[in-house]
């Protein structure tokens, strides 16, 4: 293995054991220790996704990284992002462009081409950065997938670089995960791995002690270290939809419906954190409850989650809602859902076609090949109240507005129309994912529902202190000197 390697591997014994979390925690310890580090995921299928200053598209939890690193986001820390559209087809993003739509098997086909992208990517970060912390995908021992594998071991062996294995033991048999994992690696993969993380430990220590002992003595590799299981670690996450909350007076009740295809549904991680909103994530077999607002989120597939939404009958429930003087408010794909028609004749994001909006909005929307990709300043404008905000536009739809007399502007941007609320105030969206993080946008969002929120939280502020927290704990329990041996870093 190459001694002067500057990368280190993360990869997790199933989804869900803890990588990301785990990247962003060794981040943020190099930053510390003034190691000029970039966060690197070879291959990332999800649908919570940023933008680069350059107008890029990469995955959130890469995002999330290069904060912890404090570092500027490059769409080299993601060189291939998978976008599922429906349960075999998914928008395949390279350097941060989308290039095409691609079903299961054409994708598999095209994982040379790929390949030969992340690997410029990573030459690339290697010339700027002392340090580059990998993290893999899913399980590095899914026999299925290793033909061709980018995401995981077929990545480390293209690098030569060494990796560490994370298992989550929350979920149970944690023993059986690490093994098992490395039993069904080649033998050239299985000397790669240096050392175990066993990730949300609970409870005491000294009863997990003789089982550690056996693993070491069994695979011949070290325990680095046992994270504990840490409560309110409030890091923004890729794919599970957080819904845990801790309230003290409810003053604001919001829904949110989760589509099938619901994309960057870190939109509401703040409203979430609110302790005066209750944040209710609505089910496909459940009815929108009695709230003061509903907000429809971004969608991969909106027109197909619009249909989704008629056959659950939500439709019928938005309508409801508005007549007993409800507020619903829309974001990207759902600012679409509220027009009058959403039009994909070329297939952009599945079948071609078009279908009836809502009919709240007099806007019509086109999908096109050109994806609007970039960070956005705008002035929010409730009624009286004027936000200044920032937020960041990911959309292939271009919507126009119809009839300017059905309403007024909501956004006031350089791009056109962004943004639309109808003429009874009652309904209002635009195209800017994120826009709930700056602190002043909940307070006025809620005077628009008619209540009063005085209370202001900071996001990134929130998101610092977590990073830090996970940080910390990993400082404490882990052997570093262990863990960075490989890349020599002390």
């Amino acid at each position: 293995m190459d001694k002067t390697n500057k990368t280190l591997m993360i990869q997790g014994t199933a989804s869900d054991a803890g990588k990301s979390t785990v990247v962003a925690a060794i981040c943020r310890i190099l930053k510390r220790r003034g190691v000029h580090t970039a966060p690197f995921k070879p291959q990332n299928m999800a649908l919570n996704s940023a933008v680069t200053p350059d107008g890029g598209e990469i995955g959130r939890a890469q995002a999330v990284q290069a904060l912890a690193a404090g570092v500027e986001l490059d769409v080299d820390f993601n060189p291939i992002l998978l976008k599922p559209s429906s349960d075999t087809g998914a928008q395949v993003i390279i350097h941060g462009k989308a290039i095409s739509q691609m079903q299961a098997q054409q994708y598999h086909d095209y994982k040379k081409v790929a390949m030969d992208a992340v690997l410029v990517s990573h030459q690339r970060l290697k010339q700027k950065y002392q340090a580059i912390v990998v993290e893999g995908a899913g399980s590095p021992a899914e026999i299925n997938l290793r033909e061709g594998d980018i995401a995981n071991m077929g990545f480390a062996e293209a690098v030569d670089c060494p990796v560490i294995l994370v298992a989550d033991i929350d979920k149970g048999g944690v023993f059986a995960q690490l093994v098992g994992t490395l039993e069904l690696l080649s033998e050239s993969e299985r000397n790669r791995v240096k050392g175990f993380i066993i990730n949300k430990f609970r409870g005491d220590i000294k009863l997990l002690e003789s089982g550690l002992t056996w693993l070491e003595n069994k695979t011949n590799q070290p325990v680095i270290g046992v994270l504990p299981y840490i409560r309110g670690l409030e890091i923004a996450a890729e794919d599970a939809i957080t819904t845990q909350q801790v309230l003290e007076e409810v003053k604001f009740k919001v829904a949110i419906p989760v589509f099938p295809r619901i994309s960057n549904h870190t939109d509401f991680d703040i409203l979430r954190l609110h302790p005066n909103v209750e944040l209710i994530y609505v089910g496909p077999e459940q009815a929108i409850p009695s709230v003061d607002l509903v907000i429809l989120p971004g969608s991969k597939n909106v027109r197909a989650d619009l249909a989704h939404m008629q056959k659950v009958s939500w439709d019928k429930s938005i309508e409801k809602h508005l007549r007993y003087g409800g507020k619903v408010f829309g974001i990207c794909g759902g600012y679409q859902m509220l027009g009058s028609e959403i039009n994909d004749p070329n297939g952009i994001e599945d079948i071609a076609g078009t279908s009836q909006g809502l009919g709240y909005l007099p806007i019509s929307t086109e999908l096109t090949d050109n994806k609007e990709l970039k960070h956005t300043q705008a002035q929010l404008k409730f009624s009286d109240e004027v936000v200044e905000l920032s937020g960041y536009e990911i959309h292939c739809g271009i919507s126009h507005v119809l009839d300017r007399t059905q309403g007024r502007e909501l956004l006031s941007t350089n791009g056109a129309d962004n943004g639309f609320i109808n003429a009874d105030e009652q309904v209002a969206g635009c195209y800017l994912h994120g826009i709930f993080d700056t602190p002043a946008v909940i307070p006025a969002l809620a005077k628009w529902c008619g209540i009063e929120l005085t209370r202001q939280l900071d996001y990134q502020s929130l998101q610092q202190q977590a990073i830090d927290k996970l940080a910390d704990a990993c400082e404490q329990h882990l052997d570093l000197e262990l863990l960075f041996k490989n890349i020599n870093i002390s």
